[in-house]
């Protein structure tokens, strides 16, 4: 009887001091990016949006991508603005945000290009560069690097 009584006051004594530990505050939380989304810990919409800004006027630039002509001709044909909004909502989207790309695939937008795995590599440093401009964390970059790799196979044609 004694020791039913001491392991019920022992559940008391735990349960109240985790109540009192969660209303202050003191009670081990998870880290606030644990439960945030990568498009949230990027400042959202308007923050993505600059970044694909900048780092669309860098590519476009690239002179690397620019010897490829498949690219030039596309560069050509295709309003600056309207990529710049298609790859905005492309990021916010795969980054856990409200909006919704409906732009074509990656492969059917890419696979004319002719897209080398040294153009590949350098749209990934002008990424990278851009990133770095807006000191977006290494964690939040590793993270949007890796979403942006999943998309290789569908863009790189050319050996």
């Amino acid at each position: 009887m004694k020791t039913r009584f001491a392991r019920a006051i022992s559940v008391l004594v735990v349960g109240v001091l985790l109540t009192v530990l969660s209303m202050t505050g003191l009670a081990q939380q998870k880290p606030a990016t644990a439960t945030k989304s990568l498009y949230d810990r990027l400042g959202g919409v308007y923050a993505i949006a600059s970044v694909v800004d900048a780092f669309i006027e860098r590519l476009l630039a690239n002179n690397t991508l620019n010897a490829n002509p498949a690219i030039d001709a596309a560069r050509k044909r295709v309003p600056k603005a309207g990529l710049k909004f298609q790859v905005t909502a492309l990021v916010c989207e795969v980054t856990g945000g409200p909006c919704k790309y409906t732009g074509r695939t990656m492969k059917e937008s890419h696979s004319h290009l002719n897209i080398t795995e040294k153009e590949w590599d350098a749209m990934v440093a002008d990424f990278t560069t851009t990133l770095n401009q807006f000191k977006v964390p290494a964690g939040e970059q590793k993270e949007l690097i890796n979403i942006v790799a999943k998309t290789k196979p569908d863009i790189v044609t050319k050996k």
